[in-house]
């Protein structure tokens, strides 16, 4: 994999740049839907990329290994085969999903022993196989096993937490580099920050990081519940010692303003469910800022989605048209919803590119930031 930086911003951090993998070029600042279990829930791969103009998607480790399961992965020739997807995909190692199934997990110097969410049947994940689930599932960028801490959490459980986060990230490299991919394209590891909103913590763990020197870093642990203020602190810290050359993902984040937020400190990868699940639910993500579509003020008003003329997929549909949608529980309403906020993701870190290309970044992303802040 390769990076490189096309400008920068004069008044932030913020870098417009692009990432080549074996399944093609990725422009940077992006955003990558989810694709939990295979599927970026409710959305056509056909329209994740003629619509939502999608250049990578994320899959899940956990979900995937519990359900199709690896033989099924393998042999379908890994997800990029099993899903129809010939684009770039990334793989969050299931560190976060077992994190959350705190009451269902134990966790060893071993790794994570922890029962299935679906049968309650018991497994355990350890840096090494996570490796070689992630070389079976075959995304061009997988992640290494960490673990994610609660919010909040107490200094002491944050330091042990972190230190082991590192030691299992010297198991994960050695089994990554002592292994090779398994369907003829080159596969790269990100080992992910940690630390909580500890200071000194994400100090030492971005040091231990970069002490690496991999082709790319997550920082992992954030957007769980902290102020938004703590979350951008702690990218600062991080990002003043992650290698400027290097992309940096943050993981699992967030909303369209933590995006440009997260842009502006000199963040290059973003991924959430907030798209398509606060989609499902009804709210959509505009350019003029936030609409609760089932809100009975919408009912009689057959104005577009987008105002503005936005090219988005959904222009050809008005707000009572989706508001009827949802109070008659069509499914089609979270399908175009989903579509939509994907969309307008999409184009936000796209246009944030753009203005980074331009020089015209930092007075953009204020006046979007107001903007995004507001529910219609």
């Amino acid at each position: 994999m390769k990076f490189n930086i096309f400008a920068k911003d004069t008044n932030t951090k913020a870098r417009a740049g692009e990432l080549s993998t074996d399944h093609g070029k990725i422009q940077t600042p992006i955003f990558m839907p989810v694709g939990t279990v295979g599927s970026v829930k409710g959305v056509n791969q056909r329209d994740l990329v003629d619509d939502v103009k999608a250049q990578i998607i994320l899959g899940n480790t956990y979900h995937l290994y519990l359900r199709p399961g690896m033989e099924t992965m393998q042999m379908a020739g890994g997800l990029h085969q099993f899903m129809n997807w010939d684009r770039p995909l990334l793989t969050d190692s299931g560190g976060y999903q077992v994190f959350s199934l705190s009451a269902n997990r134990k966790l060893k110097e071993e790794g994570a022993h922890f029962r299935s969410h679906i049968d309650g049947s018991k497994h355990i994940f350890t840096p090494e196989n996570i490796v070689d689930i992630q070389r079976i599932i075959g995304a061009d960028i997988i992640m290494a096993f960490d673990e994610c801490t609660p919010y909040p959490c107490d200094y002491d459980y944050a330091k042990k937490s972190m230190e082991l986060t590192h030691r299992w990230l010297k198991r994960g490299l050695k089994r990554f580099d002592e292994t090779d991919s398994l369907y003829g394209h080159k596969q790269t590891f990100f080992p992910i920050v940690q630390g909580s909103v500890y200071k000194d913590l994400r100090i030492e763990s971005a040091k231990n990081i970069a002490s690496h020197d991999r082709d790319g870093y997550a920082i992992g642990g954030l957007s769980v519940g902290e102020p938004a203020e703590e979350m951008y602190d702690m990218i600062e810290v991080v990002n003043e010692i992650l290698p400027e050359h290097k992309p940096r993902y943050l993981m699992g984040v967030g909303t369209p303003v933590n995006i440009l937020e997260g842009i502006a400190r000199g963040i290059d990868m973003f991924d959430c469910v907030m798209p398509t699940r606060n989609g499902r639910n009804g709210m959509l993500f505009t350019r003029n800022g936030i609409i609760n579509i089932k809100n009975v003020k919408w009912k009689n008003n057959f104005s577009l989605i987008e105002e503005n003329g936005a090219s988005f997929v959904d222009t050809k549909f008005t707000k009572a048209y989706l508001r009827h949608l949802f109070i008659s529980k069509e499914l089609l309403g979270g399908q175009i919803a989903s579509l939509h906020n994907l969309s307008f993701y999409l184009w936000l870190v796209g246009e944030a590119r753009q203005k980074i290309l331009d020089g015209t970044f930092y007075t953009w992303k204020n006046e979007m930031v107001q903007i995004l802040s507001v529910r219609l």
